[in-house]
This record gives C-alpha cells, structure tokens and sequence, in this order.
C-alpha cells in the first residue's frame, strides 16, 4: 500500500510540475491545484491510518494523532482560497495585455501588438 501511495503522489507531483512550467496561464494554475493536492495527501499519509485507536485520550491504547487532518483541513482551505486569487491574477493579466502567456505575450509576436484579429464589414464576406 504504501507504494502505491507513494507513486500516486509521484505522479501528481510530476503533473503538477508539468502543468507549471507551461507557458500559459490557465495550466499553471492547475499545476498549482495539482501540487497542493499532492501536499496535503503527503502530509495526510505521514499522520497514518489508525484502525481501533481512541480520537481523545482515554486511558490506555493508542491513540489517533489528529494533527495532520488539522494540517490538511486548513491547507484545503488556504488552498482554495489562493487559487482563486491567482485565477483573479491570472484574468487580470490577460485582460491588460491581451495574452495568457505568462511573460505576457505570445511567442512569435510582437510585445505590445495586439492579436490579428479579422474584421468583416457589414455585408463582405471572408
């Protein structure tokens, strides 16, 4: 179980660090989504799995460590939160400069060059 774990952490780690160094806005945020995710899975597994313990001390026997879910709960939250505020960001970029690209412009192109986009007159056809 626990290479299996260990490998389905590994591979949504390596996507999220996939999805983050693309050039465009939109992947990079869900690199982000995708590596918090792994993060919090990671720190869940090291809190491990305890069957038959006690969630508050109660006089003998083990007893569940309720931290690590503290941990993850909170980084859900915080989480979510960030990922709206870099989608926000991310908007706001492309609606200033035209461009999702996270330098702010399209490769080939001109900085400052809006994109080419055709017009057609009332009545012409392309």
């Amino acid at each position: 179980m626990e290479f299996l774990l260990a490998t389905g952490i590994g591979f949504v780690t390596a996507c999220g660090l996939y999805l983050m160094l693309r050039g465009r806005s939109f992947p990079v945020v869900l690199g982000l989504s995708l590596f918090g995710y792994a993060v919090n899975v990671f720190i869940f597994v090291m809190g491990r799995l305890w069957s038959n313990a006690q969630p508050i001390l109660v006089g003998e026997g083990p007893v569940a460590d309720p931290l690590p879910q503290a941990l993850v709960l909170t980084a859900i939250v915080i989480g979510f939160a960030t990922t709206g505020f870099v989608i926000e960001l991310a908007l706001r970029n492309r609606h200033e400069s035209g461009s999702d690209h996270v330098d702010g412009h399209e490769p080939g192109r001109a900085p400052g060059r809006s994109p080419a986009v055709p017009t057609v007159r009332h009545g012409e056809r392309n």
